[in-house]
């Protein structure tokens, strides 16, 4: 049996959503017995078989379907004209669509962001955290589910699954000249919400280098700076909950 949870594993690092394919049910002579599966992709890319032949080309595109919607369903399928079958059995397909939630890409792992991590934690939202700094990356505090890369920012967003409606983003580094780059960078891409730790003077300040660089007005009002609901607390467990409450808002009140 191939290794469907470690290809899994790997699409949920990458931020990919992915359809799980499980053959729950068989009746009479099918091409695979109860427990093949696929791992279906939003694009053209698949992993895995659950019989090959015109079948698969109808499950493919249900699955599709299922993950487009991200609603779990099951399929049957005869196995006669239409599925381009002569068998005379039958199968049915469970399509459970995953790594469909919100995602933040939180760039910088400070006391803000690891504290951000554990408020999101049992929340919709995944958290890929993007840090160099080994000993902030690596704390033991962060919750286990978060997806951490010690690794140059350019190159994380580089390789990253972005998308408008699943994508969201926080810029809180170490240094206010890395927060400008990454800014603009992270405007050019498409996501849902773009938001950055800071003051309004320091955001004025990035507007103006950003526009003399090229940047148009209508990227930069993509950024929301200072980021957070106003709740008044300073401490980092405090800034991170208007943080997480700004998140949830704009996932659930887009």
């Amino acid at each position: 049996m191939w290794n469907w949870i470690e290809r899994l594993e790997a699409l949920r690092r990458e931020g990919r959503p992915v359809a799980v394919v499980t053959v729950v049910g068989v009746s009479g002579s099918t091409p695979r017995d109860v427990g093949a599966k696929m791992l279906v992709e939003g694009g053209p890319r698949f992993h895995g078989t659950i019989g090959g032949g015109h079948l698969e080309l109808l499950v493919l595109a249900d699955a599709r379907t299922c993950l487009a919607s991200g609603v779990a369903r099951v399929f049957r399928y005869p196995l006669g004209a239409k599925a381009g079958q002569c068998c005379g059995g039958s199968m049915e397909i469970l399509v459970e669509p995953v790594n469909t939630g919100p995602r933040l890409y939180l760039f910088g792992g400070g006391h803000v962001a690891q504290a951000l991590c554990s408020v999101l934690e049992g929340t919709p939202f995944t958290v890929d955290l993007v840090e160099e700094r080994a000993e902030w990356v690596e704390a033991e505090g962060l919750p286990q589910g978060v997806a951490r890369h010690a690794e140059a920012w350019e190159d994380f967003i580089e390789r990253a699954a972005w998308d408008p409606e699943r994508t969201f983003v926080a810029v809180m580094t170490h240094r206010h000249d890395v927060d400008q780059e990454i800014i603009a960078q992270v405007i050019e891409r498409p996501a849902r919400f773009i938001g950055l730790i800071g003051s309004d003077a320091k955001w004025a300040r990035f507007q103006q280098r950003l526009a003399l660089r090229g940047a148009s007005a209508a990227k930069l009002a993509r950024v929301q700076c200072p980021v957070g609901v106003k709740l008044g607390g300073k401490a980092p467990k405090e800034v991170a909950i208007s943080i997480a409450a700004e998140l949830l808002k704009r996932f659930y009140c887009p």
